[in-house]
């Protein structure tokens, strides 16, 4: 007789021997030193300060295998895009010498303590409507909803992290690539449901880089002077809170 659940049985065991090994090599990667450019949008201070001084997570908060493989994915899909763009003309670099082994485009500030990696600059490609070069490219896979929402309202209203990302870019990488500062970035989004995609020219906003500048410094500040920054909301129950990683951490300690 044939067992038709043995399928699922082998899944379950290949399943849970992916996601031990993934668990325990994100575990046993360092955690980050600097503060992420990327992350400054986040509307909570304190959360970045946690996140900056590698604040251990609640128990269970951490990433699981599922989220990891959601990770592993999104940066695939990225190298994906990088293939269909140079294959349409875009001259997209992505690390210094355009090679493999490059070291990724990138910026350090204020001692090294705040860092940032730019997913690629672009040096030329076909004439586009309001995009000069060179560029800044941002690239971002989203599921189906959220991709809806970014490719109706925007990326500024519906992902402000996002463009709060590609603003705080845009000014630290002019130093090193003049004029990427002056020419609206490009944002791609992949919808990793139907493969759609969204692309967006977000010309530079200095005032939200300053506002993200300021942001990162008084976190830099906070934390050396042993200070713990203001929480975002007044209680628990904010929609912010309940998903973060620190939310039982940060409402046991002073307001």
């Amino acid at each position: 007789m044939l067992d038709f659940n043995s399928r699922s049985q082998t899944s379950l065991h290949v399943n849970a021997a992916i996601d031990t090994a993934l668990v325990a090599g994100n575990a046993a990667t360092p955690p980050r030193s600097y503060l992420g450019g990327s992350r400054l949008g986040h509307p909570c201070e304190r959360a970045l300060q946690f996140e900056f001084t590698a604040t251990p997570k609640d128990e269970g908060a951490g990433f699981d295998g599922r989220l990891l493989r959601i990770f592993g994915i999104g940066h695939a899909l990225e190298d994906v895009a990088v293939g269909w763009l140079r294959g349409a003309g875009f001259d997209l670099y992505t690390r210094k010498g355009n090679r493999p082994d490059g070291e990724q485009f990138g910026f350090a500030v204020a001692g090294g303590r705040i860092r940032g990696h730019v997913d690629g600059i672009f040096a030329g490609g076909p004439t586009i409507p309001g995009m000069a070069f060179p560029a800044l490219w941002e690239c971002k896979t989203m599921n189906a909803k959220a991709w809806r929402e970014t490719s109706n309202k925007g990326v500024a209203i519906a992902k402000p992290i996002y463009a709060a990302q590609v603003a705080v870019y845009q000014a630290y990488m002019d130093a090193a690539v003049p004029g990427v500062a002056d020419n609206p970035a490009l944002f791609t989004a992949i919808n990793k449901d139907t493969a759609e995609l969204h692309h967006e020219l977000v010309p530079f906003d200095a005032d939200l880089a300053q506002r993200m500048s300021d942001r990162a410094v008084r976190v830099l500040r906070a934390t050396d002077a042993g200070e713990l920054l203001p929480r975002l909301a007044t209680a628990p129950d904010f929609h912010e809170c309940r998903f973060c990683p620190w939310a039982e951490r940060c409402w046991s300690l002073p307001a």
